[in-house]
């Protein structure tokens, strides 16, 4: 057995998910990642509203001193987290080969005249707090491989999912949606498609104080929009061609209130960015194959009437969740910063160049002894 820990906050900042897998049966091709122990650690409030803060391009305050403190806090937080689902799972930190931290993105610009991208939540910090060797900064070793620098999970989905006969597409439907599309004998191809739960959950949050929309009730109460949707989707960066990335510094309140009307009902609105949605990830699909097997993970999955209007979008697919596969939905993506570590310590790429764009694959992330 060879146990790490997997750690991201996502777009939605919320909280950390936290996993701990038994990673085994490593080859070229293909992995074995048994999840032991996962939870979801929740961040203060004020650190969200730091987050949320700090992240906007127009952003005002001290900077580099606010930037600093959280990104202590943020590393405080995740080796919490980190020793939490150990305790869950009644083992001890010798147990634990080691951490992979994603961190938390304040921003992604690899379109920028020097691209970059910045994810905070200090490994020095989890090391020390855990005693456990930690891998982090990931993103980095792509974009200075010319790469985007995500999306990272296809490689793993390429060796958990990837051993197959005909065309299989995982489908993260995170704050940002992505696809991988993985086919015989092809070379993996994945890229951000646009927005899956970001302005959905950042709509309900402004008009009903909720944190989600659960199950699309809310959004299925509303009449669509189809000049709304029309607009949306006529933004250029559904038709850029691949390799590219995105994330919630563009895809936001601010973007959606570009193509706004000036009289709306907020029940609409949300009918018609859950439809943004469908329609964005239903076109990249058919961009690539005609039929197959979806696998649908992340947040996203449990949202019915979303996975209603990808079955009717995109009829010729099997569309699932990747608890159908064994694998819970919602851990996919900590599941694939644990295998990067792993990845890491045994110096084998973690990158994909032919999703990135970057100049080779490569070995990512930063290693933090304790």
């Amino acid at each position: 057995m060879a146990y790490f820990i997997g750690l991201i906050s996502g777009t939605s900042v919320d909280s950390i998910d936290a996993v701990l897998v038994d990673i085994s049966s490593v080859t070229t091709t293909s992995t074995r990642c048994l999840l032991v122990s996962s939870l979801s650690y929740p961040i203060p409030t004020d650190i969200q509203n730091a987050i949320h803060a700090i992240s906007q391009s127009e952003y005002h305050g001290d900077a580099i001193d606010e930037l600093g403190q959280l990104d202590q806090q943020i590393g405080e937080l995740l080796g919490y987290a980190a020793i939490a689902v150990i305790e869950k799972a009644n083992l001890n930190k010798n147990d634990i080969v080691a951490i992979g931290s994603h961190g938390q993105t304040v921003r992604h610009h690899p379109y920028a005249k020097h691209p970059f991208t910045l994810q905070i939540g200090d490994a020095n910090r989890i090391s020390a707090m855990t005693g456990i060797t930690t891998v982090a900064d990931f993103r980095r070793k792509d974009v200075a491989l010319g790469g985007q620098g995500a999306p990272l999970v296809p490689a793993f989905h390429q060796a958990l999912f990837g051993s197959i006969a005909q065309p299989r597409i995982v489908l993260n439907l995170g704050g940002i949606a992505n696809i991988s599309v993985l086919q015989p004998n092809q070379p993996v191809v994945g890229y951000d498609t646009g927005p899956a739960n970001t302005l959905m959950d950042r709509w309900i949050k402004k008009h009903q104080g909720e944190d989600f929309d659960r199950d699309g009730q809310w959004a299925r109460t509303g009449e669509l929009m189809s000049s709304l949707l029309e607009s949306m989707l006529n933004d250029s960066y559904f038709s850029e061609p691949a390799p590219k990335s995105t994330g919630r510094e563009y895809f936001n309140l601010e973007w959606l209130d570009l193509h706004l009307p000036e009289a709306y009902q907020a029940n609409d609105v949300q009918r018609t960015l859950l439809e943004l949605t469908a329609h964005s990830v239903a076109d990249a699909i058919d961009n690539h194959c005609e039929q197959g097997d979806i696998l649908v993970c992340g947040g996203g999955a449990h949202n019915a009437f979303l996975m209603e209007r990808l079955n009717k979008l995109i009829p010729n697919f099997t569309v699932q969740s990747t608890f159908e596969f064994g694998v819970d939905p919602d851990w996919v993506e900590a599941m694939a910063f644990a295998w990067l570590a792993q990845q890491s310590l045994a110096g084998l790429n973690g990158s994909l160049s032919s999703v990135t764009g970057a100049k080779r694959d490569a070995v990512l992330g930063a290693i933090y002894p304790p």
